[in-house]
């Protein structure tokens, strides 16, 4: 019987399809062949998905506290076997569909899983299969910690003091999510010579579940499945399968040691860093005290957060055809480029689409493909230090967003609304597009015969009925300015 509000797939005639995974569903993927979320073996069916929503556990009654699924496309639901790809596009796993099911979210597939070759995915040989770790550690309690963030001397006190308390082997398994997981975990093998001595690093591709709750106890099963006894957790962990022990309070005492609270009296104490203020420090390029954290441990810091002024960004123009927008953007790209210091983009609608979009029509769906393929472009220049200036129509709030979501994951981004009249657009029309569009011979054109959905998130609106294009880019820099991701510029 299905379970409320999902229904079987039909079964179908095709045997085996394929599907590329994205970066969170390579994660849980690696970790089902990892043999990190015991009990299970696969994506889990309608059933028990449902018993673990509502009850926080398994069929068989063993707990388990969130429901590991994988949606697929309505055209391969029914295949019996799903050969899973990375983003590259090799083949990492193969799902036996067993059981595919459909909710309000869309199609699933459901069965065990088995590896396809070799092993991929970020530092793979830093990460052996969960048993071989587990068998690894020594007798008695093992202290587990799931950092998400670099350990600076206050989490490393801490974790010291837990780990003589219990006479513990100490067990680290950051959490490597984010766009570059890889400098979490050199950040946390430059503190090994503070942690205690035979320390075991394992990293572990577990990205974080947007109920807190859930994600903490998923947190205790994987570092179970790793061989922890107990878990060090800043938050109360419910129907934990290891035990959960709070951090114990350290503060910084006048010689900058930092000490178990009850061994420095109050008038000894000094204050410590917040996080607001360490990430204050990194966005103005200051060097962060050596009180606070180590030198080698500041500078892995510095390369997960440079400073603002080093970090690339996106700038991306949206409106009406004939807005103004790629004048605008074409003067901002000259201003960057007399000033600035980083190598700068310009992915102008038009141009795209003879290049990049080459072979995209103007449906809906084919405009979404061409704004998204221009936000994949954009967060990879703004990746690497550079400045995107991006200037589509972009009419749908979806695809702004997307491209919003991909570009702040690895720097800056702002969206400027080039609100020009439509009759202003229609007055310049160079191309006699909007006349071609009014006599019905371009179906489909934003803004006569198509939407164009008016963002209420730019965090810019422009006129260029009313502002001259050197007026429109002193505004977007002023925002550049304000944020600081540009500086002040010599000679103006």
């Amino acid at each position: 019987m299905a379970a409320h509000g999902t229904t079987p797939v039909a079964a179908g005639a095709q045997r085996r399809a394929t599907r590329c995974l994205d970066p969170a569903e390579l994660a849980d993927l690696e970790l089902l062949l990892d043999g990190a979320f015991p009990p299970l073996r696969g994506f889990l069916t309608a059933d028990e998905a449902e018993s673990v929503r509502t009850r926080q556990q398994l069929r068989e009654g063993v707990p388990w506290p969130d429901p590991i699924t994988l949606r697929v496309p309505d055209d391969i639901a029914a295949a019996e076997e799903i050969e899973l790809r990375d983003a590259e596009g090799a083949p990492v796993a193969l799902v036996r569909n067993d059981a595919p099911w459909r909710d309000g979210t869309g199609a699933h597939a459901a069965g065990p899983v088995q590896p396809l070759g070799e092993p991929t995915g970020v530092l793979r040989r830093m990460r052996p299969p969960a048993a071989e770790v587990r068998a690894s550690m020594p007798d008695g309690p093992v202290l587990g910690l799931l950092p998400e963030e670099p350990l600076h001397h206050r989490e490393l006190a801490q974790v010291r003091a837990l780990a003589a308390e219990l006479d513990a082997h100490v067990l680290v398994l950051p959490r490597m999510s984010g766009p570059r997981p890889e400098l979490l975990v050199q950040a946390v093998l430059a503190a090994g010579p503070e942690l205690p001595e035979g320390t075991t690093i394992v990293p572990v591709p577990l990205v974080r579940r947007s109920d807190p709750k859930r994600d903490a106890v998923l947190a205790a099963h994987v570092a179970a499945a790793y061989g922890a006894t107990h878990l060090v957790s800043r938050f109360p962990v419910e129907q934990a399968p290891i035990a959960v022990l709070e951090p114990p309070e350290v503060v910084r005492d006048r010689a900058d040691r930092w000490l178990p609270a009850a061994q420095v009296p109050a008038a000894d104490r000094r204050p410590g860093l917040s996080a607001e203020l360490v990430r204050e420090l990194l966005d103005r390029g200051a060097d962060l005290p050596d009180w606070f954290t180590t030198p080698a441990i500041a500078e892995v810091q510095r390369r997960m957060h440079p400073p603002l002024a080093h970090r690339g960004f996106t700038v991306l123009f949206t409106g009406l055809s004939g807005a103004g927008k790629s004048t605008v953007a074409r003067a901002l790209r000259e201003q960057l480029n007399r000033h600035d210091h980083r190598a700068v983009t310009l992915l102008d609608g038009d141009v795209v689409r003879r290049t990049l979009c080459e072979g995209l029509g103007f449906s809906a769906a084919d405009r979404s493909r061409n704004v998204r393929r221009i936000g994949y472009v954009a967060a990879e220049v703004t990746r690497h230090g550079g400045a995107a200036i991006c200037a589509p129509i972009a009419p749908y709030r979806a695809d702004r967003d997307a491209v919003r979501r991909m570009v702040t994951e690895v720097g800056g981004f702002v969206l400027v609304h080039v609100a020009t009249p439509l009759a202003e657009c229609e007055r310049r029309d160079r191309k006699g597009l909007y006349r071609e569009a009014r006599a019905g011979a371009i179906p489909e054109f934003t803004g006569v015969s198509a939407p164009y959905e008016v963002p209420d998130d730019a965090d810019l609106v422009l006129d260029t009925s009313v502002l001259s294009p050197d007026e429109a880019v002193a505004r977007v820099v002023a925002v550049l300015r304000e944020r600081g991701w540009v500086g002040s510029w010599t000679g103006e």
